[in-house]
């Protein structure tokens, strides 16, 4: 029941990420592997805990090994390149006191509007609702700092 259980347990932690079910899983393999080394006649308890424990490991390395090459594992991985994707660094185009508006609310971090274009801004002090108004407070390498204007 044990054996089976850690079987299980493993395979929902690729539906319920957080490493909990995982671990709890391992728990019980290695458990599985404790109580067959104590109810089994010698030289069987030894073979079958580390054949347990040998079969645990190969079982988890052919996991990683093919499981993201099958439909399900495709599914669930980022498929695209994310080389392409860059934080913005430029801000000569802003000016300080530039106004905008945010388009989600910044807790603290957020999106806002500046001349038509879309930039990644943090408040500066409190938490600032979608849709008020803020001007530019601060630049400094690509952070961009907003107060509520």
């Amino acid at each position: 029941m044990l054996l089976l259980a850690g079987f299980v347990l493993i395979g929902l932690e690729i539906f319920i990420p957080g490493g909990i079910l995982g671990a709890i899983g391992s728990v019980a393999w290695l458990g599985a592997a404790i109580v067959g080394a104590r109810n089994f006649p010698s030289p069987w308890n030894i073979l079958s805990a580390v054949a347990l424990l040998f079969m645990g490991a190969l079982t988890f390395m052919i996991w990683i090994h093919y499981f993201p090459k099958s439909r399900m594992g495709k599914t669930l991985s980022l498929t695209e390149s994310a080389e392409d994707y860059k934080a913005h660094t430029e801000t000569d185009e802003f000016a300080l006191g530039t106004t905008g508006e945010t388009i989600t609310t910044l807790r603290p971090a957020g999106m806002a509007r500046f001349d038509g274009k879309r930039i990644d801004v943090v408040a500066d002090g409190e938490w600032i609702e979608a849709g008020n108004p803020v001007k530019i407070s601060s630049l400094s390498n690509g952070h961009i700092s907003v107060v509520k204007n």
